[in-house]
């Protein structure tokens, strides 16, 4: 879900709980200062169909080294996700629009605007005709990959948009009028977005994009899913980074974590876990999870889809401390999701993949993923996209020692490896699938290197 961060747990709680400092567009008239004569011209006059409310500046850098300080990105929202030594590109000049659709919901707080559905377009000067489209990880906002994905694609000439899907922090099941509504919510504001980026970068460019990809890691990457099961007319492709699985009766989250809040109290024991389909060899990182992950994640979700189960623990809302809103229900330990009623199903349903994708993707998962256990997700998930006959439009990659955020590898250097430098190996052989009928390697284990710089470096063959 791409909620937590590395071992430092006061910057994780700022990140989680968006106690974070309340960007503004003040002074914004200072990162247009200075730009070349013709660079953005007519920038103020483009218009994103459908928004509520829109903000564009020219600035001299579109990527987190320009941007870091400024309003128009968020550093303490991509805490986390990114190991320490990771090199980004620098130096894109370009266009930045900043703005919200319309919603009832206020929980993005974000520019002080205190309105959901806020997003961020991208549009480098140099561009290659192509536009990446990704939601947020998480419950976080806009900005949250800006570091992960955003310098990447955009280094690349490729335009770029981002969502905040809608709803965001822990509180996000509060947004919508039934159970399943605010998950559901994140799908069309992925496709709200889509389009009107595309016409934006049409305004820009004089033409449409010729290529457009879906992407994004954990939420983000279940949103690729969806999109390429129920969308694959906006897109030419995607990549699924350890996308959040959900189905029906599972497995899903609500069948995964329950064994982890009974562990925490000590109703079941490390043997349950491994035969839950948590990673042998990943017990190193269960402490860390147990106080910032399964507790606070079970709840929530039990709280999105059935609001019934407990309501003196609905979720996040119940607790005034961290330490209260981390930690989990107790009624949590024993939740079934398969004798529930028929309505938890129902909104399941929902947001349920059914692995019936309609254009190329590539998937990426860890085998130490303590969080979204692949053994009962992208191993099931592929299963999924196999039975439905669309095996050809996927590759499945392993990433051996990858675990859920990146930012951990900083923390166990000699047990782990980030799955970054794999993804943006993997985006360039999903364009070059795309683009030139080259195709990927077949699926396979990608091995953790004895040596070389394993934060910057990885070979999918």
């Amino acid at each position: 879900m791409g909620l937590s961060r590395s071992s430092r747990r006061a910057p994780v709680l700022a990140a989680l709980l968006l106690a974070l400092t309340t960007t503004s567009f003040a002074g914004a008239g200072q990162a247009q200062a200075g730009a070349p004569s013709g660079h953005c011209a007519r920038h103020d006059r483009l218009d994103v169909p459908g928004a509520a409310h829109q903000r564009p500046a020219c600035l001299e850098d579109l990527t987190t080294a320009g941007l870091a300080g400024t309003p128009y990105t968020d550093m303490a929202d991509q805490a986390g996700l990114a190991a320490a030594g990771t090199r980004n590109p620098s130096g894109v000049p370009g266009i930045q629009i900043d703005g919200y659709f319309p919603d009832g919901s206020r929980l993005n707080a974000t520019h002080g605007w205190n309105h959901d559905s806020q997003f961020v377009i991208r549009l480098p000067d140099r561009w290659n005709g192509g536009l990446v489209v990704t939601g947020a990880p998480g419950t976080r906002r806009q900005y949250a990959t800006d570091a992960l994905i955003s310098d990447h694609v955009l280094a690349r000439g490729y335009a770029y948009a981002a969502t905040d899907k809608g709803n965001t922090g822990p509180d996000f099941f509060t947004d919508g009028r039934s159970p399943g509504d605010a998950v559901a919510e994140w799908n069309r504001r992925v496709t709200e977005l889509t389009l009107a980026a595309k016409s934006a970068a049409r305004q820009r460019y004089g033409h449409a994009p010729a290529r457009t990809y879906m992407t994004g890691i954990s939420n983000g990457g279940y949103l690729t899913r969806w999109q390429l099961e129920n969308r694959p007319g906006l897109y030419d492709g995607g990549v699924d980074w350890e996308g959040a699985l959900w189905t029906t009766r599972g497995p899903n989250l609500l069948t995964d974590l329950p064994v982890t809040v009974a562990r925490s109290l000590g109703r079941a024991g490390d043997e349950d876990l491994l035969a839950a389909g948590f990673a042998p060899g990943s017990e190193f990182l269960w402490p860390y999870h147990e106080k910032v992950y399964w507790g606070l994640t079970q709840k929530i979700f039990r709280a999105e889809f059935d609001p019934s189960y407990d309501r003196n623990c609905p979720g996040a809302s119940a607790g005034s401390t961290p330490e209260q809103i981390f930690s989990a229900c107790p009624s949590d330990a024993g939740y079934d999701l398969a004798s529930r009623p028929a309505s938890v199903h129902k909104a399941l349903a929902k947001v349920a993949l059914t692995g019936r994708i309609g254009k190329p993707m590539i998937t990426l998962h860890g085998d130490l993923d303590t969080l979204l256990p692949i053994r009962q997700d992208s191993d099931v998930y592929t299963r999924m996209i196999d039975d439905r006959g669309r095996s050809m439009l996927h590759r499945y990659y392993t990433v051996e020692a990858g675990t859920h955020t990146d930012a951990l590898y900083d923390t166990h250097p000699d047990r782990l490896r980030p799955i970054l430098p794999c993804y943006r190996a993997a985006f360039a052989a999903l364009t070059a699938w795309v683009e030139k009928g080259a195709a990927p390697p077949a699926d396979r284990r990608i091995p953790r290197p004895a040596g070389g710089d394993v934060v910057n470096s990885c070979a999918l063959s």
